[in-house]
């Protein structure tokens, strides 16, 4: 097997905005961070900035006082892109219902689902829960009414409603025309 040639670069590595976001998820200021790490302000703002790249030594301080590692500093972010046509067919219950899921099977913080219900679609006759915290339905496109033991909540196009995850529920398309509705799961539901 032939080894491609990798050109080095001299491009420097742009860290400042996730040394920035660091040092607002500790409630520092960069008057703060500067007085902990003996680096100026002026320094630290052109750091955040990428507009200068820190020494090793500097970088290995700043990153003591901020409660982050180095390496973190470097990692290239996991994403997942999930097209609508490849995204998987699911099916939580209901009759005629259309339910893809658009975020990735091995994401556990949340679970994205996007259902396109036809002309006077339901859901269980008998109100169901989902093993979640919390839940989410955003009316996409049509109409849309969630049924609650002691609530019925009729919603259109652009409606959002929060609940807790746990609570029963079940779910139509009043309407003679397709609705698109948007469930978020957190986090993503087990065993589903």
């Amino acid at each position: 097997m032939k080894a491609l040639p990798v050109e080095p670069t001299n491009a420097p590595v742009a860290i400042g905005s996730r040394i920035r976001a660091a040092r607002q998820a500790q409630r520092m200021t960069i008057e703060q961070v500067a007085d902990s790490t003996g680096l100026t302000k002026g320094f630290l703002s052109r750091v955040e900035r990428d507009l200068t790249s820190p020494s090793v030594a500097s970088l290995v301080t700043l990153c003591q006082v901020l409660s982050i590692s180095v390496g973190d500093l470097f990692l290239v972010p996991e994403t997942h892109l999930t097209r609508l046509v490849d995204a998987p067919r699911i099916s939580l219950g209901g009759q005629g219902i259309n339910e893809r899921l658009l975020t990735a099977r091995s994401e556990r913080r949340l679970q994205v689902i996007r259902a396109v219900v036809e002309p006077h679609g339901r859901g269980e006759d008998e109100l169901y829960a989902v093993d979640c915290e919390v839940e989410t339905l955003h009316v996409v496109e049509g109409r849309f009414v969630l049924v609650f033991p002691n609530a019925r909540y009729e919603l259109g196009a652009g409606d959002t409603l929060t609940f807790p995850g746990r609570e029963p529920h079940t779910w139509l398309n009043p309407d003679g025309r397709e609705a698109v509705v948007l469930w978020t799961l957190v986090p993503a539901a087990s065993g589903k």
